[in-house]
């Protein structure tokens, strides 16, 4: 079949690979010397000093007055001079830079001979960044009431973000999936490259110190050319450096079970024994004063992780149901089931150490190396209906290592330079506590109590069988910045080096699933999957092994258009090279018209931006702009096209066969232990043929546009109960979707192509073929957000200091691309069409979100410090779907999960469509006031919302003396979920779980009409980790 005609039918193309990333992990100052008239004073001398190491910068305005000096460290404390012949000086002191922002300053001269400098205040200072963003500094991160210890317990904070506790708190951007943010740290990319983890790291858990941090900025549309790698937000972070004064900490906190919550709402839930310890320190100073300083952090946490619900009746079956299962696999297959753990250890360690040189005033350099090193645990399934033991339980982490080294260089007042190098070296782990039995995958399913079905998982996970993943990222950055008059030209290129080694095969072990308790007595098989390299049975013979490169160039102008108004514009290229190629398959290509060996070689992306910066007087300053974005797609979904060439490895399947009798072992194996010989000897003698996963020949690189209107205003506050420096920042971003990645099945698009396909009664599709073989392309439908968002916040003299946000979140897309493996991407949405399903409301938004934060520090002991923070959020479920409970649409085999067909909603008992229903069924539609919005047609997508959920958090900190003078101790206590700690109704989080929706009745088409059967009455899970009040106790001590 030519692969025009699947063209034709609609498949288009997608290129899906992290685009190369340096941000930018430096401030600016900007300025203008003018004299009393407001006339710009030319050849006046301005210097700039970092007090904390005493590095001076020195500049010569220009003709117009202004002086530019960038490369700044946001670690510093600044003193900024002006002086003129026949002027007064005038300075600034104690100026605190923004992560990547530029900080803009006015100095009015008076005429005068005096050498006495006259000192004013912050009032003349303008934060200038190129689009919407939050900043959140060192004082925020020590006082947020972060239990974690981890940088999303900050910028959550930004209403327009929000953690999704249910998935490990990955981070939801503006309504975009987590897998398309970028995460840098001293301009180091370590976000997870390779696309494995939900949190978005490439580690179980932040990477580095917390108390290592120095400044973290969210930035969402930053129009800066610089700025690349991610179509959702970008997560930039700076580490602290050292100084002439000795600085450090050390602190330790502890949690248990005793300081956990037990009851989320009427539901008793058992915690376990646990206990959880957390320490570090961190320590920064000179090495050689004024020249050479270090900073050093070391952490480390021991715990457990928790699974209260893993029993039978907390997943819907009995103790003797599940005590059955047990006798059956011991007395008939011998194996001996292990515990269902409610508790397992974990470990974490990390350490940060930084040398920062500076050369001379003109020339430093900087150097971090990060190490982390840590598991958790993950039963891999799950969810509420899937029971697993203890040997299906697997460890997930890693080992990392990171070095990044920076030059920045002023060579002239105009001209600046910066190099960049960066290496990452990840080894993934994937360590399932089974491996050592020897016994495959095996699901049972059991029918609960309320008529629902529970699996049970015994032997060793599917996905952990054969896994094993290394790679290593070298990237190179080199730019300029020259001052031409009121320009500020910038030129850059970048290198990006990607190698990488993926082993994942699945069920390299066996997978053996039964429909029932009597059938896994009795041997009977629902199927026996079997995978493994293709004459060889040996899976390391399977691994992927790739890599490509990206060159990136950039130019732009910041024009200082006026006074008062800053224009940028600029354009970025990214451009892909590789010499790796997946394995040719001449069969797919006789089958499909395309080639399985396609690559990312010579694509490449223009991406122009342009924005502006407007102080409109009267403490109001509008900012706004336009730009495309691209990268932050996993890289695992490029890996699945080198494994899954369908020549390298092969999958035995079949089904309804008897695992005892209708297969045989040699060498004494046994069955579930050991694959059967025939299976093995059918992928020894294969030569192609299994299912293949490929990129389209013709793709466009994944993309998104975005629009950003902002205003900032600063109230001049005089009445003292508003606070001091109240500020309103007003924000609107739309994204829409240029290109977007998308999974989909080639024999479906056969079947539309050959006619095969038929209808069902309310005109959706029905494809009879397989789904085996999918090519990753580009959505037909385009998806798009709009986040409108307002905060306000205010500080008084007395110690308090409090801010309010609110967003709201209109998004969609076509396909959420939940998973790394290319059939999860396919079958893990809901739609009525699995080959051109359209744009609807995406998973990941979350359309109303309210923040506050309230700080309060008083020295209620002369001297001693007690500090309250609380967090607060209120937020709109996440969207969920109606669909049927079984699969009558896809017919060719679909091994996937039945409830992903998005429901048909009767018009009444009379709906010419539908002959018979359940009496219930029709009463729940008639009661469900959303969903009687849709009778008479298809559900939507995601056209429905879990409910409302508050949580509030609390910090206290109390200091004490230290040992030393200047040193000081304290004592504090987090609180997270004060409404549950209150109330156990209070702080509740539900949901329907992943892949977020809800089976109602079963469908059968008969006579061209639709027969719904076995109703049952959706009911959403509490998500226990956030609806759970926690007490972490802690100590820390300063110097």
């Amino acid at each position: 079949m030519n692969f025009k005609t699947l063209l034709a039918a609609g498949a288009a193309v997608s290129a899906l690979s992290t685009v190369a990333v340096a941000q930018d992990i430096t401030g600016a100052i900007r300025g203008t010397v003018t004299d009393e008239a407001g006339s710009p004073l030319s050849g006046a001398n301005v210097s700039i000093t970092d007090t904390q190491t005493g590095q001076t910068r020195r500049f010569t305005t220009d003709d117009s007055g202004s002086f530019s000096a960038r490369n700044l460290s946001v670690s510093g404390s600044y003193t900024v001079t002006a002086s003129a012949s026949g002027y007064q000086p005038e300075q600034t002191e104690g100026l605190r830079l923004s992560l990547g922002n530029t900080q803009t300053l006015t100095f009015d001269l008076a005429s005068g001979t005096t050498d006495e400098i006259v000192v004013v205040g912050t009032r003349q200072i303008v934060d200038v960044a190129t689009g919407p963003a939050a900043v959140f500094n060192l004082e925020t991160l020590e006082s947020t009431p972060a239990i974690n210890r981890d940088i999303k317990d900050v910028v959550r904070i930004d209403p327009r973000l929000y953690l999704d506790e249910s998935n490990v708190d990955a981070i939801q951007c503006a309504g975009a999936n987590p897998r398309y943010n970028s995460l840098t740290v001293d301009g180091i990319r370590l976000n997870d490259n390779f696309g494995l983890n939900s949190n978005g790291y490439p580690t179980e858990r932040i990477p580095f110190s917390y108390d290592s941090i120095e400044q973290v900025s969210v930035e969402l549309a930053p129009f800066d050319v610089e700025y690349g790698g991610f179509t959702a937000c970008n997560i930039n972070a700076v580490s602290k450096s050292g100084q002439n004064e000795f600085f450090g900490s050390a602190f330790a906190d502890y949690t248990a079970d005793e300081l956990q919550g037990d009851k989320a709402g009427d539901r008793d839930i058992d915690n376990g024994n646990y206990d959880e310890w957390r320490y570090g320190v961190s320590v920064g100073g000179p090495v050689i004063p004024d020249t050479l300083f270090f900073f050093a952090s070391y952490e480390k946490l021991e715990g457990q992780d928790l699974f209260g619900n893993n029993t039978p009746t907390g997943k819907g079956i009995t103790d003797a149901q599940f005590q059955e299962i047990v006798d059956i696999a011991q007395s008939v297959y011998g194996y001996t089931v292990s515990d269902l753990p409610s508790v397992l250890a974990n470990k974490d360690e990390k350490f940060l150490g930084k040398l920062d040189w500076n050369i001379n005033d003109d020339h430093r350099a900087s150097f971090t190396y990060n190490y982390n090193e840590g598991f958790s645990n993950s039963p891999s399934d799950g969810d509420p209906d899937e029971l697993p033991e203890f040997n299906h339980f697997y460890k997930r982490g890693a080992t990392l290592n990171s070095y990044v080294g920076s030059l920045y260089s002023n060579w002239t007042d105009r001209l600046s330079t910066e190099f960049r190098v960066s290496y990452i070296d990840l080894e993934n782990l994937q360590q399932s506590y089974g491996a050592d039995t020897g016994f495959g995958e095996v699901q049972i399913a059991v029918p609960g109590g309320d008529g629902g079905r529970t699996t049970v998982y015994l032997g060793e996970d599917d996905s952990r069988q054969s896994n094993e993943l290394n790679y290593e990222l070298l990237t190179l950055k080199a730019k300029a910045d020259y001052e031409v008059g009121n320009h500020i030209i910038t030129i850059g290129a970048e290198r990006e080096e990607f190698d990488v080694f993926n082993l994942f095969v699945q069920e390299t072990g066996g997978e053996f699933r039964f429909d029932s308790v009597e059938d896994f007595r009795n041997g009977d098989l629902n199927r026996i999957i079997y995978e493994n390299a293709a004459g060889t049975n040996n899976p390391d013979d399977g691994a992927a092994k790739f890599g490509y490169e990206i060159t990136t160039a950039y130019l732009q102008d910041v024009w200082q258009a006026t006074t008062d108004l800053q224009i940028t514009a600029g354009v970025r290229w990214d451009y892909y090279t590789s010499d790796d190629r997946p394995n040719y398959n001449p069969l797919f290509q006789g089958q499909y018209g395309i080639r399985n060996d396609d690559n990312l070689e010579g694509k490449g992306l223009v991406q122009p931006r342009v924005a502006f910066n407007w102080d409109a007087g009267a403490n109001v300053s509008v900012r706004g702009g336009v730009g495309l974005f691209s990268g932050g797609n996993p890289n695992v979904w490029i890996s699945n096209n080198y494994s899954n060439n369908g020549v390298t490895l092969y999958e035995f399947q079949e089904r309804g066969t008897n695992i005892l009798t209708d297969y045989t072992y040699s060498g004494g194996g046994q069955p579930i232990f050991d694959i059967p010989d025939e299976a093995l000897a059918e992928v020894a003698a294969a030569q192609g043929g299994g299912p293949v996963n490929a990129l389209d020949p013709n793709f466009d690189l994944p993309a998104e546009w975005k629009y950003a209107l902002g205003a900032t205003i600063n109230f001049d506050t005089s009445p003292r109960f508003l606070g001091e420096g109240m500020r309103l920042d007003l924000d609107a971003l739309y994204s829409k979707t240029k290109e977007a990645a998308i999974v989909k099945p080639l024999a479906y698009i056969e079947d539309i192509a050959r006619g095969d396909a038929s209808v069902a009664p309310d005109g959706r599709p029905i494809y009879p073929g397989g789904a085996g073989d999918f090519v990753l392309t580009n959505t037909d439908d385009k998806g798009d957000a709009l986040v409108l968002s307002a905060s306000l916040s205010a500080g008084y003299d007395f110690g308090l200091d409090w801010s309010l946000g609110y967003a709201y979140t209109d998004a969609t897309d076509v396909n959420p691309m939940t998973s790394s493996v290319a059939s999860s991407n396919f079958s893990s949405y809901d739609t009525s069409d699995a080959v051109f399903p359209r744009a609807y409301t995406s998973d990941y938004e979350i359309p109303h979100r309210f923040t506050m934060r309230l700080d309060y520090a008083h020295d209620f002991v002369p001297n001693y410090e007690t500090r309250f923070s609380l967090f607060g959020q209120a937020f709109e479920g996440s969207p969920f779907s109606y669909v049927f409970g079984n699969n009558a649409f896809e017919t060719g085999g679909l091994v996937f999960p039945d409830d992903r067909q998005l429901l048909y909603v009767p018009i009444s008992a009379g709906d010419p469509l539908v002959a018979s229903a359940p009496q219930e069924f029709y009463e729940f539609v008639a009661n469900n006031e959303d969903l009687r919005k849709h009778v008479g047609g298809i559900a939507p997508r995601n056209g429905f919302n879990n409910d409302w959920s508050t949580k509030f958090d609390l910090r206290v900190e109390q200091q004490f003396p230290g040992v030393l003078e200047g040193h000081a101790a304290s004592a504090f206590v987090i609180l997270e979920n004060v409404g549950n700690f209150l109330d156990s109704d209070w702080g509740q989080q539900t949901t329907y779980g992943f892949p977020e929706d809800a089976p109602i009745v079963d469908a059968e088409i008969v006579n061209g009409q639709y027969v719904y059967t076995n109703f049952q009455e959706p009911g959403t899970s509490t998500v226990l980790n956030s609806s759970l009040w926690s007490i972490r106790l802690g100590v820390r001590y300063e110097f």
